[in-house]
């Protein structure tokens, strides 16, 4: 991804690690709306994104139509997370090209792991390597669902 971004072969869409550029508004609005992260507050929502190797799918007219991050420490481990494309841009085969470009950045290769977590996605993500667990019984987690929203009621 030379000068931080990738342009689509066919469509008017770029993919950018250029985080002056991400609208974070509309980013925010689309997360806090996901079951994954349902109500996340801004400042939280945020640090995520400048904490993480994150990712924005840009229309060429219209500004931001998507964005992803990866937490990774570039040497070892990365966690894909918060991949979301605007609705109004989904069909066009955009997910599988966004995730190729993500894929490839310079700073997740010769990791020793990757992973994420998806209810529903996983026909997109085994296109681009990932697998179900080798040992899913050396995994453990700490699990919080709707924590975000019940913050939002106290």
């Amino acid at each position: 991804m030379s000068d931080n971004s990738a342009r689509h072969p066919s469509l008017p869409f770029y993919v950018s690690t250029d985080f002056e550029i991400f609208d974070l508004d509309r980013m925010h609005g689309w997360i806090a709306g996901t079951y994954w992260a349902k109500d996340i507050p801004f400042d939280i929502f945020r640090r995520s994104f400048v904490n993480s190797l994150s990712f924005g799918l840009f229309h060429q007219a219209d500004g931001q139509a998507g964005s992803a991050r990866m937490i990774t420490d570039r040497a070892t481990f990365a966690y894909l997370a918060d991949v979301f494309i605007d609705p109004d841009y989904r069909g066009l085969g955009l997910g599988r090209w966004f995730m190729d470009i993500i894929m490839v950045h310079p700073d997740l290769q010769g990791l020793r792991r990757m992973m994420l977590a998806t209810s529903n996605m996983h026909p997109l993500y085994r296109q681009v390597g990932f697998t179900s667990l080798t040992k899913p019984e050396i995994m453990m987690e700490i699990s919080r669902p709707g924590l975000y929203s019940q913050s939002k009621e106290s």
